[in-house]
């Protein structure tokens, strides 16, 4: 299994960009906090990882996001490796996170006004998030009853006077 999840701050602001057939994609750094202080220097060190975001999620990305502001970051690790322009004899490898959902981290105060867990997926799927106009006119499925409780009364539970009542847990072998 290849998941990744990440919660960090952008390094940058995020730059959106088009293929030649018109797909979106966003590449970005985020700078995620080591667990543990240096000893020596008491400072926290970070990691610096790589990320790419695909079609509508990296649209998403580059409108919420600036540098700075803390994001959740979920998808799968990938290995690229390319040949160096100037020294064909030179193969470079990377290491990029394929970003498959993306969330916001923090209070409202902490990325413009918009809470908790509202992101976007590759799915398509936005969190419902109650200052958009077009999830006002969402209406629920109508509810299914609930199925019907079973009749117990024809059920058979067997005679009591088949098990034997022990009185003390002395002889219980745990």
């Amino acid at each position: 299994m290849n998941k990744v999840i990440l919660v960090g701050r952008l390094t940058a602001d995020p730059e959106l960009r088009q293929t030649q057939s018109g797909i979106s994609s966003c590449r970005f750094t985020v700078a995620v906090d080591r667990g543990f202080a240096d000893k020596a220097t008491g400072e926290r060190k970070a990691d610096f990882i790589t990320c790419i975001a695909w079609r509508q999620t990296a649209e998403f990305v580059s409108h919420y996001f600036n540098k700075g502001k803390l994001i959740a970051i979920e998808g799968a690790l990938r290995n690229n490796n390319y040949q160096d322009r100037n020294h064909p004899d030179v193969t470079h490898y990377t290491m990029d996170v394929m970003v498959d959902n993306v969330e916001f981290v923090g209070g409202k105060g902490e990325n413009g006004g918009n809470g908790g867990n509202q992101g976007y997926n590759n799915q398509g799927y936005q969190a419902p998030q109650s200052n958009y106009n077009n999830y006002n006119n969402y209406q629920a499925p109508p509810q299914q009853a609930a199925p019907a409780a079973p009749n117990n009364e024809s059920m058979s539970y067997g005679n009591a006077g088949d098990f034997e009542e022990i009185l003390s847990d002395g002889d219980v072998p745990f």
